[in-house]
């Protein structure tokens, strides 16, 4: 058997119908079951019809991607799949790597994520931030872009932007108030990048206008109780393994204002020995990232039963 990494999607890979295909599997259903009691609605049926718009809110798409992921990894196990060696999330997709690890329970982290959404949106109005996918160019650059962009809103400007999600050697997302994105997108395109998108998301993630929303998050994790991890949980904002559920909470408090490491991360993981990455959950967005940061290594999704039994058996040759 192959050493293995699970990693978790997060925000973005919701789609209506996203479970269907797994069709009545007693672990997708039992995990329906168990976010529905915790959130005190049917999240099964907002997966299952959407709209498409519900499901985009950010306070829905946060727990609705949760459980797509937990459903996942659930029907991975009672299936025969085995433990991988050490996972990992997407920003969001940390959360269902707690779960899988055992650090939260399900019944903890979906009104935990519905609350991190909620204090997300409210930390800043719709309309007043953005973010932007910069494509073709170096993270370096994107950096020193937006640090100019900052800048030239002069000593003292709440206008701010900053690189939060590095997902590939060619892909970083920025984040910020929305003058200074767009001021941003200006410079990166000028300066070379091949194009600077911005996206359709509500607010600002990850980016330093979000730490009233760490803030928030610090509250609600101090009333939680969080086990020791079973299998190794591989952080986004330090890109390192935490066993004390303190530095775990304090982590989760600064990725909610800090950014997504994702390339360094999936270099950590193959540092760790691994020789393929599997996404657990809807989507194929991080094996396709995977194969851009580290070629060599096998890279696959369990999103249906079809891909379960492709992933067993590949990883069993």
């Amino acid at each position: 058997m192959k050493s293995f990494a699970f990693v978790f999607p997060g925000q973005g890979s919701q789609a209506v119908g996203m479970l269907d295909a797994w069709g009545d599997h007693p672990a997708v259903a039992e995990t329906l079951r168990e976010a529905s009691a915790a959130l005190g609605e049917d999240v099964g049926a907002l997966i299952k019809n959407g709209p498409k718009e519900d499901l985009a809110l950010t306070t829905n798409t946060q727990p609705v991607m949760l459980v797509a992921g937990v459903a996942a990894w659930r029907a991975w196990l009672s299936e025969g799949g085995a433990m991988p060696s050490v996972v990992a999330g997407h920003s969001l997709g940390e959360y269902s790597a707690l779960v899988a690890s055992g650090v939260l329970t399900l019944a903890q982290a979906a009104p935990l994520v519905r609350f991190r959404a909620q204090a997300m949106q409210q930390a800043v109005p719709v309309g007043v931030g953005a973010m932007a996918a910069v494509l073709g160019m170096e993270s370096g650059k994107v950096v020193a872009g937006c640090a100019e962009a900052t800048a030239s809103f002069g000593a003292g400007s709440a206008e701010i932007v900053e690189a939060v999600n590095f997902n590939d050697p060619a892909q970083t997302v920025i984040a910020g108030s929305k003058a200074a994105v767009d001021k941003a997108c200006e410079l990166l395109k000028a300066n070379g990048a091949k194009r600077a998108l911005l996206l359709p998301v509500s607010a600002p993630f990850h980016s330093s206008l979000m730490k009233p929303a760490a803030e928030a998050l610090r509250e609600k994790l101090a009333s939680l109780t969080l086990a020791a991890p079973q299998i190794p949980v591989l952080n986004n904002i330090d890109v390192a393994v935490e066993s004390d559920p303190d530095r775990i909470r304090d982590a989760l408090v600064r990725q909610a204002a800090g950014p997504v490491r994702w390339v360094e991360s999936v270099q950590a993981l193959k540092l760790r020995g691994v020789a393929a990455i599997i996404e657990c959950g809807p989507g194929k967005v991080l094996a396709g990232m995977v194969k851009r940061i580290a070629p060599d290594l096998e890279a696959a999704s369990v999103y249906d039963p079809a891909t379960l039994a492709d992933t067993r058996q590949s990883l069993a040759g």
